[in-house]
Order: structure tokens, then sequence, then C-alpha cells
């Protein structure tokens, strides 16, 4: 009669050392990252340049619906300008969103066969998103020569409303990304969640477009405090922005943050279970 034993392979101390694992796996997060930015245009014509031409088709489509046909007021900056200063920090998050929410199906192979911590995915596939901002961001500074317009000195608050929406796409992410393992149907309602969230928020247009009755309520959406405060830096325009809606913005992001990463770890210890 042979005695038969179970080996269980799980992470050591798993509670007690996970965000100190997060450092000790940072090669893997340069290394999904590496690979997410070599396979995104993979077998593409043109490659890396679809990043510059979607903001470019972008732009047109917006400038002829908002300013040829509606008319509607850009202040003292030229409104191709104006469109791009709103269009940077949303499709960040949007590109950003949709990349973490999906990452870690698109993953499923990696989380089933080995111990790592599972935040690494979710946030290595926001680097991508990272590049697609600063390549639009040169164009945005193509335009400031081309319109012969000079920015604000406040152009160098722009990284802090580039965090605000960087940490509001970790914590949205995140929170979709571990429902999205359980609940296939999230990878179907995010589409829309992000085609919804364009229209609500103020690419094509101004807080001026908004009653000022409506102001505090229409701020609730995060991404308002961030784009307005966007064209704040570049322009100096204190029209363009409400700042009650930039106080909002942090505590609703920090809000959406915490519960991220509370609902993601609290979800992730079944993942390779699920997925």
């Amino acid at each position: 009669m042979s005695d038969k034993f179970e080996i269980i392979i799980e992470p050591k101390k798993l509670e007690k050392n996970y965000w100190t694992d997060l450092w000790r796996y940072r090669e893997l997060f340069y290394i999904l990252s590496w690979r997410d930015l070599k396979v995104r245009y993979k077998q593409t014509i043109i490659g890396v340049a679809w990043s510059v031409i979607k903001p470019v088709l972008t732009i047109i489509i917006f400038t002829f619906i908002f300013n040829k046909i509606a008319g509607f007021d850009s202040g003292r900056m030229p409104y191709t300008v104006f469109v791009l200063a709103g269009l940077l920090p949303w499709q960040f998050f949007s590109n950003a969103f949709v990349e973490s929410s999906n990452s870690l199906i698109g993953n499923e192979k990696l989380i089933s066969k080995i111990y790592f911590p599972r935040l690494i995915i979710p946030v290595s596939s926001i680097i991508t998103s990272i590049v697609d901002f600063l390549l639009s961001f040169v164009i945005l500074l193509a335009l400031f020569v081309f319109y012969q317009f000079l920015p604000s000195w406040k152009i160098i608050l722009v990284p802090i409303f580039f965090l605000i929406s960087f940490l509001f796409s970790i914590g949205t992410g995140l929170w979709v990304a571990a429902l999205n393992v359980k609940y296939r149907d999230f990878r179907y309602i995010t589409p829309f969640i992000v085609q919804f969230g364009l229209y609500i928020s103020p690419v094509g247009f101004g807080l001026n477009m908004i009653p000022e009755k409506y102001h505090l309520l229409y701020s609730l959406n995060p991404m308002v405090g961030v784009i307005d405060g966007f064209r704040w830096c570049i322009s100096g325009d204190r029209s363009l922005i409400y700042f009650p809606s930039i106080f909002l913005s942090v505590f609703i992001t920090i809000l959406f943050l915490w519960i991220g990463v509370s609902q993601f770890r609290k979800m992730e210890k079944s993942f390779a279970d699920i997925i």
C-alpha cells in the first residue's frame, strides 16, 4: 500500500508579500509593456502612424461638425488646437481603460500557469496608451507652430492633469478587468461606455456651452475637470475652467482608484480558476 502525496504550489505568504512582489517582478512589467508596444500595430501597413492618423481624423470631424456647422466658440485658441487639447486626455483615458479592462482575458494562458502579482498585467497594458498620448502631443506642438499660437506658461501644469487621467484609467480599468474575468459581458459593454463617455465629455465644446446651474452636476464626470484643465493650462483662459470640477475629478479619481485596487485584489485569487 503506497502513500499518495499531493503537492500544492502557491505563492509564499501571498498577502504579506504582495506589494513587495510587485517590485520583485518589475522585469515582467517591462517585458509585458514592451510586448504590447511591439504587437500594437504589428502586421499593419502604416504601423505606428495610426497613432497620428486617428486623432487627426477625429479633429477634422469635430472641427467640421462643432465649428463649421454648429459655430461653437473656442475663445483665444484656434478651434483645431482647442479640440486636440480636449481630445488628448480623453483619448488617453479611453485607450488605457479599454486596454486594461481587456488585459486579463488576453493573458489567460500566462495567468493560469505561473504566479505573479496580476496587477502587473492591466497596469503594463496602459504603457501603449502613454506612447500614443506622447505622439499626439507632438501634433499639438506642431499646431502651435502652424497657427503661431503661443501657449500659456501654465502648460507646465499639464502633467498634473495627465496624472489624474492616468490614475482614473487605472482605477476604472482594474475594476472592469476583474469583472471581465467573471462576467465576459463587460467586453461588449466597455466600447459602449467609452462611446457614451465621449458624448458627455467636453471634447468638442467648452464649459460655456453648459448652463451655469448645471456645472457642478456636469462635473461629476471626472474627465470634465481633466479636459478643461488641459485647455486652461494651454490657453491660460480662466473662462475655460470651473475649478470645483478639478476638486471633484481628484476626489472621484481617488475613490475609483481605491475601489478598483480593492476589488481587483479581492477577486484576484480566483482568476486562474475562472479564466
